[in-house]
């Protein structure tokens, strides 16, 4: 039994990753202003509806800001975890920041019962390349990959908060394990969320799936009074399997717990 759980739920949060469509068929280069927010690690309680059975988990994003030689840099690592079995999935990404914002170099992604995958953004060759698939996609700016587009959604955020208004679209050209697609995010509206954290204002997004699609459907809040941090998401399957990812916690490298910030 306790493998048929575990595979259940590696199942799920790989979904996490997981967009649907393997057709391409727009490719949206959209540049607009950014300001990436300060890093930290942030904490999230996870509870998963699958196949019936309803699974507790963590998730730990470190979102790290740097500097190179070539100019300013950016790293996230996601580790996701389930009670009892322990580590079940890694994602990271890594890149620059450019004129676009988050410029990937590379998507990697581990399920514990799964091999682990790449997705290679070249800057050289302007080319996105996968692993385990043959496709590849041109980079024409703007790309990001699964990891990375949440964390360039917050970026445009802040750059642009009077701009996130309810019924705004906002749209990006997202890589995962083994092909890319177009993903648009509608802001739906303000709503003050009860969380381990307190209650916190929140801007609701939204990635539906298209009309008559099993696609997933992503929601997000960000919280504008915490530097735009997700404090929350939500993936929906089309047969009702959802994970729900609520932050619990923050760590920033200037204090050691984040609260909602006051007006």
């Amino acid at each position: 039994m306790k493998s048929v759980i575990v595979t259940a739920f590696v199942i799920s949060t790989a979904s996490l990753f997981w967009s649907g469509s393997a057709v391409c068929a727009e490719h949206p280069s959209n540049k607009y202003p950014t300001s990436q927010p300060p890093s930290a690690v942030l904490h999230y309680a996870i509870k998963a509806e699958k196949m019936g059975l309803t699974l507790a988990g963590e998730a730990t994003v470190n979102w790290q800001l740097g500097e190179n030689k070539s100019g300013p840099t950016y790293a996230v690592t996601t580790e996701t975890r389930a009670a009892i079995f322990g580590k079940i999935l890694d994602a990271n990404s890594h890149g620059t920041i450019d004129s676009y914002g988050l410029a990937p170099l590379q998507y990697d992604e581990k399920p514990r019962t799964k091999p682990g995958t790449q997705t290679r953004f070249n800057r050289e060759t302007k080319q996105i390349t996968f692993s385990i698939s043959e496709d590849n996609y041109p980079i024409l700016g703007g790309e990001q990959d699964r990891t990375s587009v949440v964390w360039q959604l917050v970026s445009l955020a802040r750059a642009a908060p009077g701009k996130f208004v309810a019924k705004s679209e906002w749209v990006f050209f997202v890589a995962g394990r083994r092909d890319a697609e177009k993903w648009t995010f509608t802001v739906e509206d303000k709503v003050t969320l009860a969380t381990p954290m307190g209650n916190i204002p929140t801007i609701h997004l939204v990635k539906a799936p298209p009309p008559d699609s099993k696609d997933q459907r992503l929601d997000i809040w960000l919280a504008p009074g915490m530097e735009w941090y997700p404090v929350r998401l939500k993936f929906s399957d089309a047969d009702g399997d959802t994970i729900d990812q609520q932050l619990d916690q923050i760590k920033t490298n200037s204090t050691t717990e984040m609260k909602e910030s006051k007006p």
